[in-house]
């Protein structure tokens, strides 16, 4: 304990904390306010226990950062940014605006305010879903897999909570209502802009954009269609085929299975298995696809020579942004394992490991220890093995 022979620092911060939305949503007081009344000389206007608690506030620190990637820091342009509209949103950004390695990562915080904690954490976690944030990664998905992860819904959390679900949390396999929305995705693009299925086509369905085509009625649509399309990596395939109804509606047909999907595209949504989700298409072609939190990068399947085209990366590791390295665990001509650290970055408070996108061999390391490196800066290269 204290000792009177010691010296003892404690310390005090005389401000609002990110979490004051909580306290001014369950007892209706503006601290704000409250803060220029003090500064203006007036009295706190309420007494201790003049102050009122009414039910359940939640708060979810909505950061741009990377679950999947140690929740290392994001940066960049906010070139697609929409909050929730059913919840308080305190943000200090806005679409077009930039995420900087200068600052905290934190770029907007969720509120929810329900009677019950059951009531609070459903609110939030269906706020977090209609978030949609590209191209910086956000931890809205990890969020809503939290707030509906059974330990949490039941109150059992403490500080291993992540560590020990950290499978239920991170994204997984994209399901079956997913899977069928960004098909969907891809038959409505191809249909709008020209780019019909072939037996043997070699172009996506986003490399065609004509901006005076129209979306709407086919009178003379296909009876059914197979289409293709690369979900984060995933190929996935279906027959597809037009309700040939005004509400751009497509039916997914995969084997017993038949699931309409709808489109909008004033703001571009998709409903589908009673969900709705968010997308927007890109000028370089493809478009996102945003899901429970999550945002997925879609594009057409270009042939069918893609299934079996070798590993996606071509084994250069690049800065995710600028920052410091500060170990360099592999050299030149090592045999690696995928997943094998090569570089490690401290970036914006935190460590990042740059690790082998596949079997193989390091071809190079271009950096030492205690290097400055800027964004996308080749910081080794991997070759595959064989």
């Amino acid at each position: 304990g204290l000792k009177a022979d010691r010296i003892w620092f404690m310390e005090m911060n005389t401000r609002l904390q990110v979490e004051h939305p909580v306290t001014e949503a369950i007892t209706g007081v503006d601290l704000v306010e409250w803060q220029f009344r003090v500064a203006a000389g007036e009295p706190i206007p309420l007494a201790q226990a003049d102050i009122p608690m009414n039910g359940w506030a939640m708060e979810a620190r909505l950061y741009a950062e990377d679950p999947a990637n140690g929740f290392l820091p994001s940066i960049g342009k906010l070139d697609h940014f929409v909050m929730p509209e059913d919840a308080r949103v305190d943000t200090g950004v806005m679409q077009g605006g930039e995420v900087s390695q200068f600052y905290d990562p934190m770029i907007a915080k969720l509120i929810v305010h329900a009677d019950t904690r059951e009531e609070a954490a459903a609110d939030l976690a269906d706020a977090a879903a209609q978030v949609e944030v590209w191209p910086v990664k956000t931890n809205a998905g990890f969020l809503v897999r939290c707030l509906e992860h059974p330990r949490f819904v039941s109150g059992d959390v403490d500080t291993g909570f992540i560590a020990a679900e950290e499978a239920d949390l991170l994204a997984g396999e994209p399901d079956a209502p997913v899977r069928d929305a960004a098909l969907g995705l891809v038959a409505e693009t191809a249909w709008t802009y020209g780019d019909l299925p072939r037996n043997e086509d070699h172009r996506g369905p986003w490399e065609s954009l004509e901006p005076h085509k129209t979306h709407g009625f086919r009178l003379n649509a296909q009876p059914r269609a197979a289409y293709h399309a690369d979900l984060e990596g995933r190929r996935i395939t279906a027959n597809l085929r037009s309700a040939q109804s005004r509400d751009w509606t497509w039916i997914v047909q995969d084997g017993e299975r038949e699931n309409p999907v709808r489109l909008s595209w004033a703001p571009g949504s998709i409903q589908v298995s009673g969900e709705t989700f968010g997308f927007t298409e890109l000028s370089e072609g493809g478009a996102v696809l945003f899901a429970r939190g999550d945002a997925l990068r879609v594009s057409g399947w270009r042939s069918k020579s893609a299934a079996a085209s070798g590993p996606a990366s071509d084994g250069s590791l690049r800065a995710p942004m600028p920052g410091k390295i500060v170990a360099a665990p592999a050299k030149a001509g090592d045999t690696v394992a995928k997943g094998a650290p090569i570089v490690v970055l401290e970036a914006m408070k935190m460590e990042h490991a740059l690790t082998a996108p596949f079997d193989g061999v390091v071809e190079s390391v271009s950096v030492s220890l205690g290097d400055q490196v800027g964004d996308g800066v080749v910081l080794a290269v991997v070759k595959p093995a064989g």
